[in-house]
Parts: structure tokens; C-alpha cells; sequence
């Protein structure tokens, strides 16, 4: 399965990371939530800062693309094999540091991919 971070994690329901996190967890993917607010989704903890994750496969974007620039070196510090860019996250200054470090870029929506087994 793939260890999934999800970067924007949120415990508000009306949210797209919400349910993100949720269907990662019915279709069996570890996850690590992290957000501005504490909370509890999935039955995970919702981490605030950049906490130090190991053997993340991917990172799946829920932070709009005008917020990210802070986060943009930890985000490749977490060495994703790949970072998936939701609608309204998308980055090509990120992405292309992400692929110059070998990180595989995804411009697509999570739960579309969990949906039709592309994850």
C-alpha cells in the first residue's frame, strides 16, 4: 500500500482533503494528515507544522498553489516518489523541482484516481 501524506488535511467534512483521507483509508493506503488545526480524521491525528515523516510514497496536495511556496522544501524533504496536485493546487515551480529530483508529478484528483483503481 502507499503512504499517503495529506498535506491540507482538514477535519471539516465539506472538504475534498476530508474526504480524501477517508477513502485512502477504506482503500487500505496508510495515511498522515497534516494541517493547519489539530483534529481527527480517518481515526488519524491531524499533525500542525512539518512533521518528520519517513518512507512516503506520496504526497497529495490539498494547500492552494499561493500558500505552498513556504512548504515547498518540506514538501521534497519527505522524498515522495510522488506528489499527486489536486484541482486548484497546481504548481509548476514546485513540480518541476519535484521532477528534478525524480519525484513523479500528477496534475489530477485523488479521489477520482482511489475511484477507478488509478491510485
Amino acid at each position: 500500500m502507499k503512504k499517503t501524506v495529506v498535506l491540507g488535511a482538514t477535519d471539516n467534512p465539506d472538504r475534498f482533503a476530508y474526504r480524501a483521507a477517508n477513502s485512502l483509508t477504506r482503500h487500505g493506503h496508510p495515511i498522515v494528515l497534516v494541517g493547519l488545526r489539530e483534529g481527527i480524521v480517518a481515526g488519524q491525528p491531524i499533525q500542525k507544522g512539518q512533521p518528520l515523516i519517513a518512507d512516503v510514497h506520496t504526497v497529495t496536495m490539498y494547500v492552494g498553489t499561493r500558500n505552498q511556496a513556504p512548504l515547498h522544501d518540506y514538501i521534497l524533504s519527505l522524498k515522495p516518489k510522488r506528489i499527486i496536485f489536486n484541482p486548484g493546487t497546481e504548481n509548476p515551480e514546485l513540480e518541476n523541482k519535484a521532477r528534478q529530483q525524480g519525484i513523479e508529478t500528477v496534475e489530477g484528483c485523488t479521489l477520482v484516481m482511489l475511484s477507478v483503481g488509478e491510485y
